[in-house]
């Protein structure tokens, strides 16, 4: 078949023809590039997830000792910074169990509950400038702040520092992205030691005085069966991966996808408008499939196997491609399109499977409701800003972001005035 490039601007910003091509002709693809076996079907990425022993979430082997480039960015954090650890995504279990145990106290559900009607007052907040001026981008003006907003509660920063924050996820979103030449890395590195240095004294305060943030938990409950806190060196990783970018960066592309999605099928609109009670939700679900926020993660095999027909070597790297698995259409009926009838609509991978399932999806969606409510409830018609819109996405191979919304709107009459 035909060589794909999964680097190219043309597959970055619209891979799902792709992704069509692959379940069809190539299922397990190996990319003659970076040699990672690309799995594109519902069923594979879904046996990859479930088999972590199999397939683990350290991607480097034991073999592996790194690059002379990685030799020079590890240097780098050393010599300025903190070297971050592994975080969640990259530990198997038991290690992975014990260490997840410390999230999974802060995403309970009473947690998540008692956060309802804070995640509704920003979502309302952040709409009131929008619906003043009669247009905004979408991307800045809603769908980045709202869940920042909402992790930078939870991790006691000051709200202040909001887009401070921001500029160091961004840091840490370029970096992750296997688009960088090595210059775009350090810099992007840079931004993150200066993101390093701002928590450091955080968890210095904390240590001391500890709080009821989440932060404060990770600091200073020890994992018992380590016998140890988590040192500065895994809580840098965690801050930056697995709660500011975690918990973040996918919800606010969700939250993007979603308001587009809504003004090109205009007949999806009319159905929500008609029963929103009824089809809210089945919408979240069908914009978490459609747009997969995480297009793709990376496994590695640890011992010789097969995925499907295909021959999958020990060692060998596997790109696990939820963007692909969700658009499969052995597994969902006319995959391309908005049905909010949808049989169990939540059967999708957008937040993963197995022991590495997204323990941050029910606070997710309920950050997606009170943002796509918010916006139902007080908008009666949106457009595409004329000549402001190029629907481009973010250069990066693991995550989907659009890059910019142009929106102008019309307020519902009896919201007009709403204060």
């Amino acid at each position: 078949m035909t060589e794909i490039n999964f680097f190219s601007e043309d597959l970055q910003n619209d891979p799902f023809e792709y992704y069509q091509h692959l379940r069809e002709q190539a299922p397990v693809y190996r990319d003659s590039m970076t040699g990672i076996y690309h799995v594109s079907t519902f069923d594979d990425v879904r046996h990859v997830l479930q088999n972590p022993k199999l397939f683990s979430g350290q991607t480097r082997s034991a073999r592996d000792t790194g690059s002379p480039r990685q030799h020079r960015v590890n240097q780098l954090f050393k010599d300025k910074g903190w070297l971050p650890a592994s975080t969640l995504i990259g530990r198997d279990d038991p290690n992975h169990k014990q260490m997840r145990a410390l999230f999974n106290e802060a995403f309970r559900p009473a947690k998540i509950e008692a956060m309802d009607a804070f995640v509704q007052e920003t979502a309302e907040a952040l709409f009131e400038p929008i619906a003043a001026a009669g247009h905004c981008d979408w991307v800045q003006a809603m769908a980045v702040p709202l869940p920042l907003t909402i992790i930078v509660k939870q991790m006691g920063a000051p709200a202040s520092d909001l887009w401070r924050i921001k500029s160091w996820t961004d840091a840490f979103f370029k970096r992750i992205s296997m688009m960088l030449t090595e210059e775009e890395e350090i810099e992007c590195i840079e931004k993150e030691i200066e993101a390093q240095h701002y928590f450091q004294p955080i968890f210095d305060r904390l240590r001391a005085e500890p709080d009821d943030t989440l932060l404060s938990d990770l600091v200073n409950k020890p994992i018992p069966e380590w016998g140890r806190t988590l040192t500065d060196e895994e809580l840098h990783a965690e801050m930056m991966a697995d709660t500011f970018v975690g918990g973040s960066e996918t919800t606010t592309n969700a939250l993007s996808a979603g308001i587009k999605l809504l003004i090109e099928n205009p007949s999806v609109w009319d159905q929500l408008k008609a029963d929103q009670d009824a089809t809210l939700r089945p919408f979240i679900e069908e914009v978490l499939r459609l747009e997969s926020p995480v297009q793709m993660l990376l496994r590695r095999a640890t011992a010789e196997t097969h995925i499907g027909d295909t021959l999958i070597p020990e060692g060998a790297l596997i790109g696990v491609r939820y963007g692909a698995a969700n658009r499969d259409q052995q597994q969902f009926s006319c995959p391309a399109d908005i049905d909010l009838a949808r049989k169990k609509p939540g059967a999708h991978l957008a937040f993963g499977s197995g022991i590495h399932h997204c323990l941050g999806a029910p606070l997710a969606r309920r950050e997606l409701w009170w943002g796509f409510k918010t916006f139902l409830d007080r908008v009666e018609q949106a457009r595409f800003t004329p000549g402001e819109n190029d629907f481009t996405y973010q250069p990066h191979c693991l995550l989907r972001a659009l890059k910019t919304l142009s929106i102008d709107l019309d307020l519902k009459e009896d919201t007009i005035d709403q204060p």
